[in-house]
């Protein structure tokens, strides 16, 4: 391959992460709370361009794609404590990685939707193993509270983590895999020249 070739590839891979990255933002601004569950823990769609560069451009792509995203909603938006969008970013990515390894060794729809299954129910488990021993107990020191006991925080975890995350990992695959049937032509040619 020309050097020439490399660096138009890998021009039109930095410009196409960046746009993703970009879209990925503004989908998290468009968030909504869901009736019954804490407010702060709202719902939005930004894994799905994350999951188009994961799956276009591989794996790291994807992390990519989740790391602009909520860097940009930092700087944007944060508000000194960046215990949420690294929460965001971590739970973005343990969704995203097993979709695209999955996809990328089978390459079907099938397997698509399988990796967005154990993508979500891995989601749920180490998202409420890392809320428990680090992302609880980092809130709160951040905002000078007192530690959470452990009932509050299992309580916590219960009723609103990992509803949350199965919800948003279903809600996410059910709108992600019409968009991939849709799209699956475009993004087998963007994988081809990739």
């Amino acid at each position: 391959m020309s050097t020439n070739r490399k660096k138009r590839m890998s021009t039109r891979k930095l410009v196409s992460l960046s746009l993703l990255g970009s879209v990925s933002f503004v989908l998290m601004l468009l968030n909504f709370p869901i009736p019954g569950l804490p407010p702060y823990l709202k719902l939005d769609f930004s894994e799905i361009p994350a999951l188009l560069a994961a799956i276009i451009f591989g794996p790291v792509a994807g992390i990519i794609v989740e790391g602009l995203k909520n860097t940009l909603y930092y700087l944007a938006y944060g508000s000194g404590v960046p215990v949420g969008e690294i929460a965001n970013f971590i739970s973005g990515v343990i969704f995203i990685v097993p979709v695209a390894f999955i996809y990328h060794r089978l390459k079907s729809k099938r397997s698509l939707i399988g990796g967005c299954l154990i993508g979500t129910v891995s989601t749920i488990i180490l998202m409420s193993i890392l809320n428990y021993y680090l992302l609880l107990p980092a809130y709160t020191w951040f905002l000078g509270y007192d530690a959470m006991s452990h009932s509050v925080k299992i309580t916590t975890i219960t009723i609103g983590i990992i509803p949350f995350n199965a919800i948003k990992g279903i809600a996410v695959m059910a709108l992600f895999i019409p968009l991939f049937t849709k799209l699956q032509p475009w993004i087998e040619k963007q994988r081809s020249i990739a």
